[in-house]
């Protein structure tokens, strides 16, 4: 680049810089407070530690399924939801899709028989399995032992509706029922 021109285009430079002040000055008061609310980042409450020991949390049986509900939306700003389940061979939950959360479903002892899209499969301790939202899935526990497996829902909510069908009569479910308190949260059986 010429010296003449570089100085030409650094003048302007400079000069669009110095008025940068200016045009502050000038600009209203709506439109300071726009900005000033656009900058501001929103805060979500801060989170407090938990530690939840083996034998503790909010012990549910749903509908046959055996769950230990670790940590709640409420424990992890809605972002997450932990629960253990533990269930006899034989248990098992039928073809069914969730609207709002992915889960990852770890088995920690026995046997689960996952089915995913059409495509099944068996998962022994230490495996595990992502069903992301959309994506039909059902389990059943197989062979001779119960299983233990840790289930993450992301986000959190699906806990309320676990309670909620806890909360049915024992023997065999009203379908009805379970199908309305499920449609709620956007889970329906396929």
């Amino acid at each position: 680049m010429n010296r003449k021109k570089f100085l030409k285009s650094t003048a302007v430079g400079i000069g669009a810089f110095s008025m940068i002040p200016m045009l502050n000055a000038c600009k209203t008061e709506s439109t300071k407070e726009a900005e000033s609310e656009s900058s501001e980042v929103k805060e979500k409450p801060s989170l407090e530690h938990k530690i939840v020991t083996n034998d503790n949390g909010d012990a549910l049986n749903v509908l046959g399924d055996n769950q230990t509900i670790k940590l709640t939306g409420k424990d992890t700003n809605g972002q997450f939801t932990l629960i253990e389940q533990n269930n006899d061979p034989g248990v098992g939950i039928p073809p069914h899709v969730h609207e709002n959360e992915d889960e990852v479903f770890q088995v920690l002892s026995g046997k689960v028989e996952m089915s995913i899209d059409n495509t099944t499969t068996v998962l022994q301790a230490g495996d595990l399995i992502f069903c992301p939202k959309g994506v039909p899935h059902s389990w059943r526990v197989i062979g001779d032992e119960k299983a233990k497996a840790m289930l993450s829902i992301f986000p959190a909510g699906l806990e309320d509706m676990f309670s909620e069908l806890s909360q049915l009569p024992s023997g065999p479910p009203d379908m009805k029922k379970v199908t309305d308190i499920c449609a709620k949260y956007k889970l329906k059986f396929v």
